[in-house]
C-alpha cells in the first residue's frame, strides 16, 4: 500500500500546483462525475456533481483519486444515485478509439498474455490460448509509439473521411483527447445529435466501421453472365470503396500479388490473382468511368468479388469501442486529470493540433502528457515484481526490458509509469 500512497500524494500535488490545467467543460453543472480512488476495494464512487471548477479542484487536491470521469450525458439532477431521476435531457457523441480493442502488430513484442487455466503465455493477442484453447487470460498491455500513431491515425480518418464529409459536422464541435494511456476520445458537442439514442447511435457506429454494409445495395450484382459493381456516382461507402480499390491497383502487380495472396487479408489462390492482374487495366477504367460498373471477371463469381471487398472494407472502417458510443450514460476521462495506469495526463487537443502529437515525446510543451518529468536528472530504485516487463520508450530514451527480481534506478518519470502499471515497487 505504501506505493499506492505516495502514488495519491503525487496526484494531490499535481492538482495543488496545476490547478490551471483542470478546464471546466460545456455544461458543466449537468455533468455527473465519477472517480475511482487507489484503495482497490472500492471499484468506483460515482453519482456526483460540483457547482464549479474551483468545487472539483478542491475535491481533487483533497482526495487525488486514481482516474477522475464525468459524463456525456447531460442532467438536470446529476447527483442523484438512481438514473431514472437524474432528469436526462441528452447526451455528447462520444467515440473511444483505444488499441486495446484492436489487433496492432506491436502487440506481438510488447503484451504479454498469461493463461489463467493452463499457464501457458505468450505475447500478443491471442482469441484463445494455443495449449488448452481456452479465453480467460491475464494481460499485461504496454504503449509505444507504433499502437498509439495506429489509434491517433484512426482519429485522423474518423474525422476528415467520416465526420465532415458524410455526417457535416462542424470542426467547432469536436473535442479530442488523448487518454492518458492508450488511446483517443473524441466528443461531438452538437444539439442534434445529443437527442439520438441508443440504437441511433449504434445505426451511426454501424456506417464508420463498416458492420452491415450490403455490397447489394451499392450495386453489386450478377445480370445474367454479367457482374455489375459500384458506381462513382453513389455517394458515401460506395466512392470510399472504389478510391481504395483503385489505390490497389495502381500498385506494381508483385505489390498486389502479395497484398491479394495475404492469408490474414484477401486469401485468393494464384490462378485468381492471375486473373485479377490480367484485369487490371480494364478495372482501372472501368471504376474511374461514372458511366462503366461491369465488373465481369473470369474465373470471379459473386462470392469471389464479396471475398475481395470485406476485407476494403475493415482497412477502410474505423476502430472504435462500440459500447462506449453507444451508451448514454457512459462516463469517460475528464481532460485535465491523471489517469492512474501511467501518470500521464489526459491532454486536450485541437483537431490541427492531432497530427504531430506525440505523447511519448511531445516537444510542446503545453501538449505534454508527460507530467512528472523532473527539471533535473532525479532517479528512482525500485524491485520489478512483474516476470517480464516490455522496453519502454519516453522522452528520446529506452528503458528495459526488465525482468522479476531486477534492481532498476530509471528517471523520475519512468518510476512513476511503472508504478502505475503495478510492475515496479520502491525500495
Amino acid at each position: 500500500m505504501k506505493d499506492l500512497d505516495y502514488l495519491k500524494r503525487l496526484f494531490k500535488a499535481y492538482y495543488k500546483e496545476k490547478p490551471s490545467e483542470i478546464p471546466i467543460i460545456t455544461d458543466f453543472e449537468h455533468r455527473e462525475f465519477g472517480f475511482i480512488p487507489w484503495d482497490t476495494k472500492i471499484l468506483m464512487n460515482r453519482h456526483m456533481s460540483f457547482i464549479n471548477k474551483d468545487s472539483l479542484v478542491k475535491f481533487l487536491i483533497n482526495n487525488g483519486p486514481r482516474h477522475v470521469y464525468s459524463s456525456g450525458a447531460l442532467y438536470l439532477k446529476p447527483e442523484n444515485q438512481e438514473m431514472k431521476s437524474k432528469e436526462y435531457y441528452g447526451c455528447d457523441f462520444i467515440i473511444d478509439i483505444d488499441v486495446d480493442h484492436f489487433y496492432t502488430p506491436c502487440k506481438d513484442d510488447h503484451d504479454i498474455w498469461y493463461c489463467k487455466e493452463c499457464g501457458n503465455n505468450g505475447r500478443g493477442m491471442p482469441e484463445k490460448c494455443p495449449k488448452c484453447g481456452k479465453s480467460k487470460f491475464k494481460t499485461l498491455n504496454w504503449i509505444c509509439k507504433a499502437c498509439l500513431n495506429l489509434a491517433k491515425n484512426e482519429i485522423i480518418k474518423l474525422i476528415y473521411d467520416f465526420l465532415l464529409p458524410d455526417f457535416g459536422i462542424s470542426i467547432k464541435d469536436i473535442k479530442i483527447t488523448f487518454s492518458g494511456h492508450r488511446g483517443y476520445h473524441l466528443k461531438i458537442e452538437n444539439e442534434k445529435l445529443r437527442t439520438l439514442s441508443s440504437d441511433e447511435r449504434r445505426e451511426i457506429v454501424d456506417y464508420i466501421t463498416g458492420e452491415n454494409l450490403s455490397f447489394e445495395n451499392f450495386g453489386l450484382q450478377r445480370i445474367g453472365e454479367n457482374i455489375f459493381g459500384f458506381s462513382r456516382e453513389t455517394l458515401g461507402w460506395s466512392q470510399k470503396i472504389l478510391r481504395k480499390i483503385e489505390e490497389i491497383l495502381r500498385k506494381p502487380n508483385p505489390e498486389i500479388e502479395i497484398i491479394l495472396s495475404n492469408k490474414k487479408r484477401f486469401n485468393f489462390s494464384g490462378k485468381k490473382i492471375e486473373n485479377f492482374l490480367n484485369f487490371k487495366e480494364d478495372f482501372l477504367i472501368t471504376i474511374k468511368n461514372s458511366h462503366r460498373n461491369n465488373w465481369t471477371l473470369f474465373g470471379f463469381n459473386l462470392n469471389d468479388w464479396n471475398k475481395f471487398l470485406v476485407p476494403i472494407v475493415k482497412e477502410i472502417g474505423i476502430e472504435i469501442d462500440t459500447p462506449v458510443t453507444i451508451d448514454i450514460h457512459r462516463l469517460i476521462r475528464y481532460p485535465g486529470s491523471l489517469h492512474g495506469q501511467t501518470g500521464f495526463k489526459v491532454q486536450e487537443l485541437l483537431p490541427d493540433e492531432i497530427e504531430v502529437f506525440n505523447p511519448l515525446d511531445e516537444l510542446n510543451e503545453k501538449l505534454d502528457p508527460i507530467v512528472f518529468e523532473s527539471d533535473k536528472f532525479i532517479t528512482q530504485k525500485l524491485e520489478i515484481i512483474e516476470s517480464n516487463i516490455p522496453a519502454t520508450e519516453m522522452k528520446g530514451e529506452t528503458h528495459g526490458p526488465y525482468s522479476q527480481g531486477e534492481i532498476i534506478e530509471v528517471p523520475h518519470h519512468i518510476a512513476v509509469f511503472l508504478l502505475c502499471k503495478g510492475v515496479a515497487k520502491t525500495i
